[in-house]
Formats: C-alpha cells, sequence, structure tokens
C-alpha cells in the first residue's frame, strides 16, 4: 500500500520550513488562511490519483487504500485531510453515476490537480436535501441555475462543485438533479463566492458557499439523469461516510501518539506517571476504543467491494459509530493530559487542543450522527433478528473477505441499493461465535484467555439476541424516530462493532502472535468495551485495560494498529 510512502514523506515534509511543519500549520489554524502549502505538496506527490477510479485513469481501486491514505493524513493535520480530502467526496456523485455522466472530463481535471466541491447544504436546511430550493430551470439545451450553496467546504478555491438542484417545483423524492458545474465556464458575473465561515475547528478551511444567479450549465453538466438527484447522493453518500471515518482513526493515531509522550514524559508523586494504575487503565481504554474504530472502519471498507447492496447499513453505522468511539476517546486522554490538553503553546502537546476541536466537525459531515442513526433505525424493523430481512446464514460471511490475502471485488456503485437486503455482519454473529468456541486455542493465547474470549463473544451474541427482542413490537414508521428506537439503533451499532471485532479476529489467525493479537488482547479489549454499551459490565474488563496499556507503554506500543503483522514480544503481565 502506498499509505507507508506517504507517511515516509509526510515525516520529511514536517520538519522545520517543510510544508507540514507543526508550528506552519498552527500558523495557519492561528491565522484561518488555508494550508496551501501542505496540499500543493500533496498534489506534487500525487494524491489526487487516489480520489480517482482506476477505469477513469486513477489509482483508487480499493476503498481501503484511501482510506488508510486519508488517516495518514489526519493523523499529521485535520484541516490538511478535510481540506485535500474533500476532493473524494466532490467527485462521488459523479464517479456513482459511472458512464451517465461527465466521469471522463472530471478525472483529467483532478488528476491535474484542481479541487471539486461537494454542494447539498442551503441556508437554514441542514441535512434536510428535499428542504433545498436552489433551482435549475431548463433553458434551451442547457440549464440555468439560481439559489445558493452554503455552509460548503472547498466553495471559493474548487473550480468545481457538484450541487444538488431542484428540478421540479414540487420537489419529492424525484424533484431534484445533480449537476457538475466547472465556475471557469459559467458567464461572468453568474456566479458569486459567499464568504469563509468562522469555524470553531478546521479553522484554515474553506467553508465557504457559492451564490448562482441565472447561471448557465450546459446539458453535458447533468450528472445522471433528470430527477435521479436524490438517489444519486444517498448512493455516493454510502461510499463518502465510510471515507470520512478515516479522519477519525487520523485523529487517534494523533492523540495516542501525544499520550504516549505524556506518559514516558511526565512525573507524578515522584513516579513516572506510566507506572500509576489509573494512567494504565486510561491508555487501555484508549487503546481499546482505537481498535473497536479500527476494527469497524476496515469492515465497512471491505464491505463496500464486497457486499454493496448492505452498504447503507454499514455506512450508516459506521458514520454513526467511528467518530463518537474516537471523541470518546479524546475526552480520556485529554482529561489525562489535564491543562496540556488546553495550552495551545506548551511543548509537544500544543497539537492537542487543536485536534480536539478539528475532531469536532467529523460527527457532522456528510450526514450527523444523529442523521445516520435515523436511518439505521429506520431499517430495524426489517432487521432485527428474526425480522424479515435478518440473515441466519449470510451468502458472503465477512470472515471470509477480510482474510489478509482475499482478493477484493471491484467496486461497483451499480450494485449499490437505498435498502439493504440482509446483515452479512451481525448475521454471521453466531456462526462466528460458535466457531470461537470449537477451536483450540492459538499457541500464543493461554487456555484461560481462550476461555475469556469466548465468555465475552458468548455475552455480545446475548446482548444481540436481547436487542432483537426488544425490537419484537418496533414497527416501520415515516417521520422522526422515537427516542426509544434511537436508542435501540445505538445498541445495533454495538452490537455490529463488536461482530465486526469478532470476524477480523477470525480472518486473520496468522496473526494471533502479534503484539496487540496474543492472548486476544485487541479483541477482549473491544468486546469489553461495546458491551459497557450494552449495559452488561465486565468485572475482568479492568485487567484487559490495564495490560492494553501496559503495551502502549512500552517500546513495542509505538504502532498502534491491529491491520499489520507485528513481532511477538512479552506481555506486561
Amino acid at each position: 500500500m502506498r499509505a507507508a510512502g506517504l507517511d515516509a514523506h509526510l515525516t520529511r515534509w514536517s520538519l522545520p520550513g517543510g510544508p507540514f511543519d507543526p508550528d506552519l500549520l498552527a500558523a495557519h489554524d492561528e491565522t484561518e488562511t488555508f494550508p496551501a502549502e501542505a496540499c500543493a505538496a500533496l498534489d506534487t506527490w500525487g494524491m489526487p490519483e487516489h480520489y480517482v477510479p482506476l477505469r477513469y485513469g486513477g489509482r483508487q481501486e480499493r476503498l481501503e487504500e484511501t482510506h488508510a491514505l486519508l488517516r495518514k493524513l489526519a493523523a499529521r493535520d485535520m484541516t490538511v485531510a478535510v481540506g485535500h480530502g474533500k476532493t473524494f467526496l466532490g467527485g462521488a456523485c459523479v464517479w456513482a453515476a459511472a458512464d451517465n455522466g461527465p466521469a471522463e472530463m472530471l478525472a483529467r481535471h483532478v488528476l491535474a490537480g484542481e479541487p471539486v466541491a461537494w454542494g447539498l447544504t442551503e441556508p437554514g436546511n441542514g441535512s434536510d436535501l428535499l428542504a433545498n430550493t436552489l433551482t435549475a430551470t431548463r433553458n434551451g439545451s442547457g440549464w440555468l441555475l439560481n439559489g445558493r450553496k452554503w455552509p460548503v467546504n472547498n466553495a471559493t478555491r474548487g473550480r468545481f462543485m457538484c450541487v444538488l438542484a431542484r428540478t421540479d417545483e414540487a420537489g419529492g423524492a424525484r424533484g431534484f438533479t445533480v449537476f457538475l458545474i466547472d465556475k471557469r465556464a459559467t458567464p461572468e458575473g453568474t456566479v458569486r463566492p459567499l464568504p469563509k465561515m468562522p469555524t470553531h475547528g478546521i479553522r484554515g478551511a474553506d467553508i465557504s458557499g457559492l451564490e448562482f444567479h441565472d447561471t448557465r450549465v450546459p446539458a453535458h453538466a447533468l450528472v445522471g439523469t433528470v430527477g435521479g438527484g436524490v438517489e444519486l447522493v444517498l448512493k455516493a453518500l454510502q461510499l463518502t461516510r465510510i471515507a470520512c471515518v478515516a479522519l477519525s482513526l487520523g485523529a487517534g493515531d494523533h492523540a495516542l501518539t501525544l499520550l504516549r509522550r505524556f506518559l514516558f514524559t511526565r512525573k507524578l508523586y515522584g513516579k513516572p506517571l506510566a507506572d500509576l494504575p489509573h494512567a494504565r487503565n486510561v491508555a487501555g481504554r484508549s487503546v481499546a476504543r482505537q481498535f473497536l474504530a479500527e476494527a469497524l472502519a476496515h469492515t465497512a471498507a471491505r464491505a463496500a467491494h464486497e457486499i454493496p447492496e448492505e452498504l447503507s447499513l454499514v455506512s450508516a453505522v459506521a458514520k454513526a459509530s467511528v467518530p463518537g468511539i474516537v471523541q470518546g476517546q479524546l475526552r480520556l486522554i485529554g482529561d489525562l493530559l489535564g491543562a496540556r490538553g488546553f495550552l495551545t503553546e506548551v511543548e509537544g502537546y500544543g497539537p492537542f487542543a487543536k485536534l480536539e476541536r478539528d475532531h469536532q466537525v467529523v460527527p457532522v459531515f456528510d450526514g450527523s450522527t444523529w442523521v445516520n442513526r435515523a436511518g439505521l433505525a429506520a431499517a430495524l424493523p426489517l432487521l432485527r433478528p428474526g425480522g424479515p430481512r435478518a440473515a441466519t446464514e449470510p451468502p458472503n460471511p465477512p470472515d471470509h473477505w477480510l482474510r489478509e490475502d482475499h482478493e477484493s471485488t471491484p467496486l461497483d456503485a451499480q450494485r449499490l441499493r437505498l435498502m439493504a437486503p440482509r446483515d452479512s455482519v451481525l448475521g454471521s454473529l453466531p456462526r462466528l461465535v460458535a466457531g470461537l468456541a470449537a477451536e483450540p486455542a492459538h499457541p500464543a493465547t493461554t487456555t484461560g484467555a481462550q476461555a475469556e474470549t469466548v465468555r465475552l463473544a458468548r455475552a455480545l451474541l446475548t446482548a444481540y439476541e436481547r436487542l432483537g427482542a426488544d425490537l419484537a413490537d418496533v414497527r416501520p414508521t415515516g417521520g422522526t424516530p422515537s427516542t426509544a428506537v434511537m436508542r435501540l439503533a445505538e445498541r445495533y451499532e454495538w452490537c455490529w462493532a463488536g461482530a465486526a471485532a469478532l470476524a477480523l479476529h477470525r480472518a486473520r489467525p496468522q496473526h494471533h502472535d502479534g503484539v496487540w493479537w496474543q492472548d486476544a488482547l485487541w479483541l477482549r479489549g473491544c468486546l469489553a468495551l461495546a458491551l459497557d454499551h450494552l449495559g452488561d459490565r465486565q468485572e475482568t474488563a479492568g485487567d484487559v485495560y490495564d495490560r492494553l496499556g501496559g503495551i502502549l507503554m512500552s517500546e513495542a506500543g509505538a504502532r498502534v494498529t491491529v491491520l499489520d503483522a507485528h513481532t511477538r514480544v512479552e506481555v506486561p503481565a
């Protein structure tokens, strides 16, 4: 994967005077100016190639690779990741429409480094796309656009913007259409930039807007079909939401790096902070959150290729869950850092305050936590255990396509659906638990650890079955879900996250002697965390968190990931 190559460049660029010099990026944040030097370096390296599908001349072949690159960027600076990575999101509708739109033209410009914005939101309408009022009316062979898109990332600096416009006065699900607007090709004076908005985080990002006044666009600006805009946007969001959670993983990586530095250097009561039980426990809980977020996000990225028909469900679970899991991690670390988590000019720790501010936007991007959870809530009556779309034995189980040597199926946006026919991840949970219980312990896993892992997995299955019973009386309804149903949806997310972690563990037995894998430590931490949020707090969780924290404080804990092979080391008792 090119992520390792990008990481080497980022390290070099982060030296004093480089485009990713932390002092330079902090200055951009302070003055609320765009980090142009960093984005130019990424253009030169070839990052835009990963925003364009292979079929159009780019290098975007596996979503998990783009995911890994965005994660690396976010681990260095969230504003840069958001500002540059927005082009991936901006072009998503065009790629999803495939040959029914200006894909080849946009690909040429993206590969040349032109930024792309995605004009969905309008003043006062929030996430309610059907309330949007920007119109596109026929004008000869083309269209006239009138209205505002605001606030939009890259609206001013982006040459192109994918715009969702009302093409039927009555609106409705078939009353909107997507257009790709080339601002340089519009009649002079018909497109006006709206001012950049001051923001709490990502202060240097171009969060602004555009106003269109009788802006004529040609027929070839049409993306997809007339009236098919809402469906196209909803399908594109299934891909972009998965990409967004990479930003959260990068934020978690950055925060854990700062935490390790703090634990190694800070002394309290005459002892290194790393020796204090509370610090070790908080560190372990922070690591468990990172692993659960990583397992969920990686499963979602693979699912885009293997079970795209289910991506409406998978992407909603990922986007509703991962940013919140990482935000909880940042709170834990911030509490441990104390004043160092708030003071921006403390050497070595100033970036944490910016990181925490910046990450707060991730739960909002491409549908807020509430929006995604509400979408999941609407599907719960069909997806519950024993429901009409609950799979007892999915045809394509996750522990098959999560194998490291699995050759991914090419991404096919034409297979995306607005309603998932089944849930292959949670549908596999009974078989995954049974398989774990039946297999002998790995040589790197003690008998006691194996028994404890099986017990936790069975507890997760029990929690899922209990959820199914609580969903038995829930019926499909239109409109806003009740608070009670939203809480059931949140429980579904935690069950799904735990099942994803178990599937990943089962798919990669060759890693079971790795730093984080032996004694199934990372999995036990994930299951304990999920069960805690499902109302089943585990008495043994403290010991697992202590051991995870011990590894983080060791030399072997520098890389907090279960996606790569690790050399086996002795786990602190």
